[in-house]
């Protein structure tokens, strides 16, 4: 079977910034090089790559996404890349993002009659209310929806994200789950450092509220900041431990002036970092699994989020963390200030995070996605085969 498959990924972001998106397509690459699956990635690229990515690239001329020029917006096929996608004959196409790049892989591979499918990765649709921009939302919506209704499968990245691109008429088709897992011996609480806690400048007895991501306005950062300030009025000794970087660094220090900023983090650094913490924060509504979260989980910290998709299907209220009703800073202050005041059911929580990590395996996750590739590849043979018998006769 493998040699019957042959995979063309168009990406919109592989190597040049890293994120939750990119590190799942990369290691998606790594499995199915594994399995003898061939691949061959098509993605804009940049002048200064964020990490070795896995696989084979094909980097596609683009332009600065408008507002936010650390992103990139990959150009239509020119008939050079659609020359060396035919050469390499795929079997299959497997599309990130509802772009100007992934319309063009969706029409040349409807085109060549080749099934295409689709993983859904980021909401870039309530994005734009961020930016002020948010009248664009059900024109987004519209848009999205056309091009996943072109795909054959939608991959998912959990249950509460496919009720609700469901429910916001984004995607109505077939749907299939592609999670995340964990490396559990690197997120782990073993990492923790107490002489690096330190270093940064905090104290032993320091309760360290970590945040863990790019440091743009969608990730909720105004909303960590109005929760730390929360927690100072309501008298809780906390300090704010912020592990990433990008466009809003200067807002966030300049509002959280005593919070330790690590700027990005990797390897070994970044599990340090983690398991260093006390509570982690995920302030989002915007995330499709949450990526930071199952590695916060697995460090060893417990987790307080934002009751939203992703985070909801991570963490079990009241078992596993804490979930609250809305992106709001008080909620998210509340929540902090109780796990405080308990530190008992704070480590309980945290004992059950960790625990609960290790249902999120890898090869398992993987391997779902290399069946679902089979799965939609029958299903276009069924169909096809009376067609070409037809065609013959």
């Amino acid at each position: 079977m493998p040699d019957e498959l042959r995979v063309a990924l168009f990406s919109g972001n592989y190597n040049y910034q890293k994120d939750g998106a990119n590190k799942a397509l990369n290691r998606l690459v790594r499995y199915l090089e594994g399995q003898g699956v061939p691949v061959l990635v098509f993605s804009p690229t940049g002048r200064r790559p964020a990490f070795r990515h896995d696989g084979t690239l094909v980097s596609v001329p683009s332009i600065p996404v408008p507002g936010r020029g650390d992103y990139r917006l990959g150009l239509p096929l020119s008939a050079n890349l659609k020359a060396t996608l035919d050469a390499f004959g795929p079997t299959l196409i497997h599309l990130s993002a509802p772009d100007w790049l992934g319309f063009s892989a969706l029409s040349h591979a409807e085109k060549r009659n080749i099934p295409a499918v689709a993983s859904f990765h980021t909401r870039f649709d309530t994005y734009l209310r961020h930016y002020g921009y948010g009248w664009l939302e059900p024109a987004c919506r519209a848009r999205m929806a056309a091009f996943y209704a072109r795909c054959a499968e939608v991959f998912v990245p959990s249950a509460s994200m496919a009720q609700v691109l469901a429910a916001d008429g984004i995607v109505a088709g077939p749907t299939r789950r592609w999670g995340r897992g964990i490396e559990r011996d690197a997120f782990s609480p073993g990492r923790r450092d107490m002489s690096w806690r330190r270093q940064q400048g905090l104290a032993d007895t320091d309760l360290v509220i970590t945040f863990v991501g790019r440091l743009v306005r969608e990730k909720g950062l105004g909303v960590f900041a109005d929760m730390m300030e929360g927690l100072a009025a309501r008298g809780v000794a906390a300090r704010a431990l912020i592990i990433g970087d990008g466009n809003d660094r200067a807002q966030i220090a300049a509002r959280l002036p005593d919070a330790v900023m690590t700027g990005h983090l990797d390897g070994e650094a970044l599990w340090r970092a983690f398991a260093s913490g006390d509570i982690f924060v995920n302030p989002s509504e915007t995330e499709t699994f949450g990526n930071v979260t199952l590695e916060a989980m697995s460090s060893g910290l417990a987790p307080v989020c934002v009751n939203a998709t992703g985070s909801a299907n991570l963490v079990d209220h009241g078992r596993t963390g804490l979930l609250v009703d809305a992106a709001q800073g008080f909620l998210l202050a509340g929540a902090v200030a109780h796990l405080a005041a308990n530190p008992a059911e704070r480590l309980a929580l945290a004992a059950a995070a960790r625990e609960a990590s290790a249902a999120h395996d890898w090869d398992e996750v993987l391997g779902g996605v290399l069946a679902g590739y089979r799965s939609v590849l029958g299903v276009e043979r069924r169909h096809a085969e009376p067609a070409r018998l037809l065609a013959a006769a």
